[in-house]
């Protein structure tokens, strides 16, 4: 069944039962790299709103969450410019830190993320993302956690969106 957003028709692409296994597939493996530390997992707004919720049901052991608000589209198009528009007022000093994404693409929020926990003097800071372009990320920072990989297509739900619309949709959608 066909969607439509704005002027843009969008066709199914993934089903909520692929995308919570691939979610519980990343928190089980967060889990065993822990070794019983309480992390801090940080979500990246407005986008992960909904991976962090079921990752969060997922994750069967004590943490603690936070979140940063970043911003780099335009419509469907990248701006290649992050900016930070909330960062976070928790004091992460010598914790583990596990970034979770809705997706990465390009990789801009992945490079402006590290520099923004640099100097927060983290014991270690990870990169979970729940859906990967491999073909559109080209930098050299380990993501450590990721659900699926996907072809370099535009996609809507589960958070994600076109020009604002689209995020409430509980399946993932990719432009016909």
């Amino acid at each position: 069944m066909e969607i439509q957003l704005h002027d843009k028709q969008f066709v199914p692409f993934l089903s909520a039962k692929e995308i919570d296994a691939a979610i519980a597939k990343m928190a089980d493996a967060v889990a065993k790299d822990m070794n019983g530390e309480i992390p801090v997992f940080v979500g990246v707004l407005n986008g992960a709103f909904m991976v962090v919720s079921d990752f969060m049901k997922h994750y069967k052991h004590d943490c603690e969450l936070s979140f940063v608000k970043m911003a780099s589209y335009d419509g469907m198009q990248t701006t290649h410019e992050v900016k930070q528009l909330i960062g976070l007022n928790q004091d992460i000093t010598g914790r583990s830190v596990v970034i979770i994404e809705d997706i990465v693409d390009t990789g801009n929020t992945i490079v402006e993320l590290q520099k923004m926990f640099a100097d927060k003097g983290v014991k270690q800071l990870k990169f979970a993302t729940l859906f990967l372009k491999p073909e559109a990320y080209d930098k050299d920072i380990t993501i450590d956690y990721i659900g699926l990989e996907i072809p370099n297509k535009f996609i809507v739900g589960f958070g994600l969106d076109y020009d604002g619309l689209g995020r409430n949709i509980p399946e993932v959608y990719q432009l016909k």
